[in-house]
């Protein structure tokens, strides 16, 4: 029996690139050789593809001339199809059986490559065009979960041309609503990036243009003061299944960019210690935003909960997030009895059931 070709594709352009290359490493690491046979393609930061090569070798480089060096071959974004589908994967007659596409943020974990993927009619892991899209977008998944009626924090969606249009009005009304402190977050990132928290009037605009930065539509929410941030892998597909509650202790002021990635002061517990009522009540919900948003495979969603009166606020889902070992989205199934390797063979194979239940489908009329 001949083992999985799996494509993992890693990189790519958003300002979570490093954050890709270092999930990816992690994943292809603890992929089982006697199962699968791992096909990196990497995407850089001007989206040049580039297939093949040492895996290791591909991650520990981020420029396409130290790729090169490597010994990889570098298709054009033309040609990034071809690479895909296994025609320029060295070995005749055999295409790459699953993607896993292993990319944060735009360009990879909103939609764009998962769009790619079902015109190839190619399987892979994780959720498809729509999930993908509505979790990448705050604004979007913000309105998915209020008409799924899940508690959040107060918020308001500016667009950058709105900002840019009355600057001083809009900074008076956001002193008020939803009033200080917020958090002024771009609309389509995650891992943190461009995000701040404002404590005064002062703070409101150079927040809102370190948002508008990234992108055209910014998201400003009110800040749930002294909260517990709480977090539930979920796995599965149309039944899916919720890990344990796990608990973020960040280093900052909130789990911002360098709290995650940089401060070894920053911890994390799974299972959180939280009473039995309240960790069932977040579980459920996750199961919530996971359905509301059409998502499939995989997603951490992120929660408060204030403690003077153990309220409830969902904060986000991710569909694609950090995949290190020592990740919370891995760490909360390993609390939960699933270990690292059988959690990614999990992976793959709801990616094959929903590729399975999709061509099922009829095409004609």
């Amino acid at each position: 029996m001949s083992r999985i070709r799996v494509g993992v594709v890693l990189g790519g352009r958003s300002g979570e690139h490093e954050v890709s290359l270092e999930s990816a490493r992690s994943v292809m690491a603890a992929l089982d050789p006697a199962k699968y046979e791992v096909i990196p393609i990497g995407i850089d930061r001007d989206g040049t593809w580039l297939l093949g090569g040492d895996p290791l070798g591909l991650l520990a480089g981020s420029s396409s001339a130290a790729e090169a060096e490597r010994g990889l071959t570098a298709p054009s974004t033309g040609n990034a199809m071809l690479a895909i589908s296994g025609h320029s994967t060295g070995e005749a007659g055999r295409a790459i059986d699953i993607v896993m596409p292993i990319l944060h943020g735009p360009y990879g974990e909103d939609g764009t490559i998962q769009g790619l993927l079902e015109m190839a009619d190619i399987p892979y892991v994780g959720s498809g065009v729509l999930g993908s899209a509505a979790a990448m977008d705050k604004g979007v998944m913000k309105a998915v979960f209020a008409g799924a009626g899940l508690p959040m924090a107060g918020h308001r969606l500016v667009t950058g041309r709105e900002w840019r249009a009355d600057r001083e009005a809009l900074v008076a009304e956001l002193a008020t609503t939803p009033g200080l402190p917020l958090f002024v977050k771009p609309a389509n990132l995650g891992s943190s990036v461009g995000i701040t928290k404002v404590h005064d009037r002062a703070g409101i605009a150079p927040a809102m243009d370190l948002a508008a930065g990234f992108g055209r539509r910014i998201v400003v929410e009110e800040s749930i003061e002294d909260a517990r941030e709480i977090e539930c892998a979920v796995l599965g597909n149309d039944e899916p299944e919720v890990s344990v509650c796990g608990e973020v202790f960040a280093a900052g002021e909130f789990y911002d960019y360098a709290s995650k990635y940089e401060d070894a002061a920053s911890s994390t517990k799974a299972p959180a210690d939280l009473p039995a009522e309240l960790s069932d009540s977040i579980r459920a919900m996750a199961i919530r935003a996971f359905k509301a948003l059409d998502c499939s495979g995989l997603a951490r969603v992120d929660f408060l909960v204030r403690r003077s009166d153990e309220a409830i606020f969902i904060i986000e889902a991710n569909t694609m997030p950090g995949f290190t070992q020592i990740s919370m989205y891995p760490q909360l199934w390993e609390a939960s009895g699933l270990p690292y390797p059988r959690l990614l063979d999990r992976l793959i194979e709801l990616g094959f059931e929903r590729h399975a239940e999709q061509a099922a489908l009829r095409s004609d009329r």
